[in-house]
């Protein structure tokens, strides 16, 4: 029973199944935290702002919404005071507030793509595009889905100029754009290294003594909460919901170096634990921000309807990969 018990910690399965992985990973994971915080520093996504003027003419959304789309690509917190304050003077109203927050959800998802991608490629490989491309997927849906009917429900507009409208704060120099990845690149290495190394080490234990089978009758197998969920999975599920996404993937890259689940059933789990937690990630990160910017009520409702379309968007490019992937 002792034997049988501490098998996994033989000397082979420790370098190989562990230390010589999670070095590799740790090298992948700063080289892409380090890449995707040069592309955010530098606003490369400005580059697609400029083609979102015929987008926000489409949509029927006047220049202050389509001023608040743009800024959106570099910071949602600039977007949403933009458009708090123009809807204290009028200039926009409820109506079209609700659809310029919803457009601006696929923005804010590219000004943090870059960094989801290179974080997501170390620890899940080829399934990382398949992760990220269901993601992406759904935010087009939902921002085409939203140009569409906005431009049902909201009367047309006149012309306008939508970059007049924006501040440019783009870094002015070669330093500053150093300074701005240094600084971001220490703040979320820090935090990586200290979610992936335990986590990583946990789940390398647990798989070896076969812990994750227990969660079966819970969650995976054809009893379970959510049959299509392998049972191994349902470990990264979990703490998807209890945790960041990087404990969530740092799972998901153990289970994969083992060689004891698809690439699909990891994806599957980890668009689960994000379209279930979308609640707790409203509650954790955008209720106290848009506390401070919108009037309470008309900042819950905004959030209800932002992660409402969101989750529902999810839901069906999920069942779509899993039905024809």
């Amino acid at each position: 029973m002792h034997t049988e018990l501490f098998t996994f910690m033989d000397y082979d399965a420790l370098l190989n199944g562990l230390f010589y992985p999670l070095f590799r990973l740790i090298f992948s994971i700063s080289l892409g935290l380090a890449i995707g915080n040069i592309i955010e520093a530098l606003h490369w996504g400005r580059f697609l702002a400029r083609i979102s003027s015929p987008l926000v003419r489409m949509a029927h959304l006047q220049d202050v919404s389509g001023a608040a789309f743009t800024m959106a690509f570099f910071s949602s917190i600039t977007a949403n005071t933009y458009l708090a304050e123009q809807y204290e003077q009028g200039k926009i109203l409820r109506r079209e507030l609700y659809f310029s927050n919803l457009l601006n959800s696929t923005p804010v998802l590219f000004l943090h793509l870059p960094s989801l991608f290179f974080l997501a490629v170390p620890f899940l490989g080829k399934a990382a595009v398949w992760y990220v491309g269901v993601i992406v997927a759904a935010a087009l849906f939902r921002t085409f889905g939203t140009v569409i009917i906005g431009r049902i429900v909201l009367p047309p507009t006149p012309e306008g100029c939508v970059t007049c409208e924006l501040d440019d704060n783009a870094p002015k120099s070669f330093t500053e754009v150093l300074g701005r990845v240094r600084t971001r690149f220490m703040r979320r290495i820090k935090r990586v290294l200290r979610v992936t190394i335990p986590v990583y080490t946990i789940v390398f234990v647990l798989n070896r003594s076969g812990a994750f089978t227990a969660l079966n009758d819970v969650i995976g197998g054809s009893n379970g909460l959510l049959p299509f969920i392998n049972p191994q999975a349902a470990g990264v599920l979990v703490l998807s919901l209890a945790a960041e996404i990087t404990a969530a993937m740092a799972a998901a890259g153990a289970l994969l170096t083992e060689g004891t689940i698809h690439a699909k059933e990891i994806v599957l789990a980890l668009l689960a634990g994000n379209i279930l937690s979308s609640p707790m990630r409203a509650v954790r990160h955008q209720l106290p921000t848009y506390m401070g910017i919108f009037p309470p009520r008309l900042a819950f409702w905004l959030i209800v309807c932002n992660q409402g379309v969101r989750a529902a968007s999810l839901i069906l490019f999920t069942l779509l990969y899993y039905f024809w992937m």
